[in-house]
């Protein structure tokens, strides 16, 4: 407890410490202060004589004493938005008591110091978040990405995907966020591969024709995998665009059901159908071999695609094709040496583009199937092989000189 003569010495001193020590005081009374309002404006009336101290260590003290209180006087909060730089940015990140207009207001005519204090703030609205990100400062946007309770309207999303795509730190930030338009996110992705096709080391790893098989297939999967979750959450809108984008090729059918993405798959037919969902599922579950030829031909394919098609989700029916490597490779194995036999090992025209997309998942496959087998083989059984004997070394005589 400080006796009000006590006070009046501190807040009269020479010594700017003192002085500071009073301000905080008065500023703790005043917050905590419960009694007659005579006292309040007595109070209240020795923090306004305190903005006026010559020292700035004094005026921190003051904002210090105010800095976390939501019921802390606005006048002497906007004072010292008005006062030094570091006092000025301390309370616009941490005083509750300032309202958004206050804090848009500072972000609109503030400098990089102060668009980062605001940005680090405890709680920014939707409004305060759009102003920090309308300044273009990067450092800026890249803190308000990175913070998911920080809302951000589509048309902004969208247009920082426009700008920042080719920023691998933006980029990352943006595809972080879960309110991101799917449609969005897989621009993204699409970036992500011509970033990587551009690097010197990934260039000079990978001789160029794998490097496109590999980045075209990390696409088709983003693609599909993006659609699954969209059909999961029964938000049908990115299956549309990318039938209206004429997207939904022949081989993206194929790579979302081999990579068991059948809801999305069902999107596309249901789409390009024009078909209700719900009899979509039904046919693909149950339907019978003209049934599903019928739905497929509603989608435009041809008689050969089509067919073909049909045959994958006979073959999908009975294995999980989701999570299970060995059975995705032993499907496509067999729908491709089908294909072999049927047609005599000539391929027709019209089927060229999806054998050819079966012949690359059958590599790829065997390849991802293979390193889950092989440790499991040599774990359980490596160690009881016999190792083959080693010939001795031939011994060579040399002659007696």
């Amino acid at each position: 407890m400080v006796a009000y003569h006590q006070f009046v010495e501190l807040s009269q001193s020479a010594d700017s410490e003192e002085r500071g020590q009073a301000a905080h005081l008065a500023a703790r009374a005043f917050l905590a202060h419960s009694g007659p309002a005579d006292e309040a404006a007595a109070l209240y009336a020795a923090l306004i004589g305190f903005l006026d101290d010559p020292s700035v260590k004094v005026r921190a003290a003051l904002a210090y004493g105010l800095l976390h209180a939501a019921e802390a006087p606005r006048p002497i909060l906007l004072a010292l938005l008005q006062d030094a730089g570091v006092i000025a940015r301390a309370v616009l990140q941490y005083s509750p008591a300032l309202l958004d207009a206050d804090l848009i207001a500072a972000v609109r005519g503030g400098d990089l110091t102060t668009l980062l204090a605001v940005s680090e703030r405890e709680q920014l609205t939707p409004r305060v978040a759009e102003a920090l990100v309308a300044r273009g400062e990067r450092p800026v946007t890249l803190k308000i990405l990175l913070r998911a309770d920080a809302a951000l309207s589509p048309a902004t999303l969208s247009r920082l995907v426009d700008l920042h795509k080719d920023d691998a730190a933006l980029r990352g930030a943006l595809l972080e966020r879960k309110d991101l338009d799917p449609a969005l996110r897989l621009v993204l992705v699409e970036a992500v591969g011509q970033a990587l096709r551009g690097l010197r080391i990934v260039a000079g790893a990978v001789v160029k024709p794998r490097l496109d098989r590999i980045l075209r297939n990390a696409t088709d999967t983003a693609l599909s995998a993006i659609g699954e979750r969209e059909a999961g959450g029964a938000r049908r809108h990115y299956a549309a665009s990318l039938v209206k984008a004429e997207r939904v090729s022949t081989r993206v059918m194929l790579h979302a059901i081999v990579n068991g993405h059948v809801l999305f798959f069902a999107d596309c037919v249901t789409e390009l159908a024009e078909v209700p969902r719900q009899k979509v599922f039904s046919l693909l579950e149950n339907g019978s071999r003209p049934a599903l030829n019928a739905l497929l031909a509603r989608c435009g394919l041809t008689p050969a695609v089509r067919n073909l098609v049909a045959r994958l989700v006979f073959h999908a029916r009975t294995a999980d094709l989701a999570d299970d490597v060995a059975a995705r490779h032993f499907v496509v194995t067999l729908l491709t040496e089908e294909l072999i036999i049927e047609h005599g090992g000539v391929i027709p025209p019209e089927l060229e583009e999806a054998f050819t997309y079966l012949s690359e998942q059958n590599v790829r496959l065997a390849r991802k199937a293979a390193r889950g087998v092989m440790p499991a083989f040599g774990g359980d059984s490596l160690t009881r092989l016999p190792a083959p004997e080693m010939d001795a070394p031939e011994v060579i005589a040399l002659p007696a000189a």
